[in-house]
């Protein structure tokens, strides 16, 4: 058993230190500047990262990516490409209130121009609430440069009339009083399950305070603009059924965001899609319960002939047992055992097509 230790402990260091050794890049575009911090071996397949609201890659995936056998999974099989929202990179300085505020479409054009930057075809994407919108509205754009979708709590339908109040209460608290305490809890709230956040009897976890701690390095005009941008976002359901990347889609039943992701599963094809609600989980999954989203991502990834590497064959499954909508969706058959190996690098010459 100790030695068993020994080994889980050396590979959990190793993964953290290949995570911790990312290297930030500055992408110029045409709609600004973009920060991107890039993991890995560069010569594998691309997985691209876009976080939620204000919030940015150690805030929004550094759960999942410090969780060793996840980690492992994905560090293995990926180079990953953190993609900042303008103004949400660590040390990031205040962007100046009189330039224009993005649209979704902006943002989503940004991440075309981050791949033809790295040169990268086709690429695996994950994001988080309205990350996960902006990656399933890039997927829309340009079909041909995504080859799978990984989505936790996502949106797809316009603000609602409770979110639209909710969000023009976070856009007054932001404008007026910056990231106040009411502010951060607000945003708690969108992130977390009440069991994290604690309560009068007990005490708040550690990722609520370590994200907290982070929401303190935020420009309220930083978030403001993201938070705009993603308010302001039409409806995109329409364009679903006629998305064919794979899609593996998480949900914590407790999300705000639940009956979203439910809506949309029901508009994905249901030969490419998969939902999984994990229980007593908010929604952020990547940081709450990364053990959940495991077993559901090895089955993913292994319908592109992907998989997690031998030494950590012996560590323990998610204890959380998700409940999955179609299960059988998540078989390696209906994942698409069958697909073409991924490619992700292009010659400077070539370019697939925008849309």
């Amino acid at each position: 058993m100790a030695d068993s230790n020994r080994s889980n402990d050396s590979v959990s260091l190793d993964v953290g230190t290949i995570y911790l050794g990312g290297k930030e890049h500055t992408v110029q575009t045409g709609r600004g500047p973009v920060s991107v911090i890039v993991y890995g071996d560069q010569d594998k397949p691309a997985l691209l990262t876009y976080p939620d609201l204000a919030l940015n890659h150690m805030s929004c995936f550094q759960g999942l990516f410090f969780c060793p056998e996840a980690a492992s999974l994905l560090l293995h099989n990926f180079c990953i490409y953190h993609i900042s929202p303008p103004g949400h990179e660590l040390g990031a300085a205040a962007i100046c209130p009189s330039d224009p505020v993005p649209s979704v479409d902006d943002l989503a054009d940004q991440i075309i121009e981050v791949l033809n930057y790295f040169r990268l075809g086709a690429v695996m994407c994950m994001g988080v609430s309205a990350g996960a919108y902006i990656v399933t509205l890039f997927a829309l754009k340009y079909r041909e440069r995504v080859l799978g979708l990984i989505l936790i709590s996502p949106l797809c339908k316009a603000a609602t009339w409770t979110e639209w109040l909710y969000n023009k209460v976070m856009s007054n608290l932001l404008y007026f009083y910056g990231m106040c305490g009411l502010m951060k809890e607000l945003l708690l709230h969108r992130y977390f399950s009440k069991e994290v956040r604690g309560s009068a009897d007990v005490p708040e976890s550690d990722i609520v305070r370590a994200c907290r701690r982070l929401l303190d390095e935020r420009h309220s005009i930083n978030v403001l603009r993201y938070l705009q941008a993603i308010d302001r976002r039409p409806d995109i359901t329409d364009g679903l059924r006629g998305l064919k990347c794979r899609t593996l889609i998480f949900v914590g039943e407790n999300s705000p965001f639940h009956s979203e992701a439910v809506h949309m599963t029901s508009k994905l094809d249901r030969r490419y899609s998969a939902l999984v609600e994990v229980q007593a989980c908010g929604s952020m999954v990547t940081e709450e319960q990364p053990h959940a989203m495991l077993v559901p991502m090895e089955y993913f990834l292994m319908g592109y002939g992907l998989y997690r590497p031998s030494q950590l064959s012996g560590s323990p499954r998610s204890p959380l047992s998700p409940t999955c909508i179609s299960p059988e969706l998540l078989s390696p058959e209906s994942m698409g055992l069958k697909l073409k190996p991924i490619k992700t690098r292009v010659s400077p010459q070539v370019r697939i097509a925008d849309r």
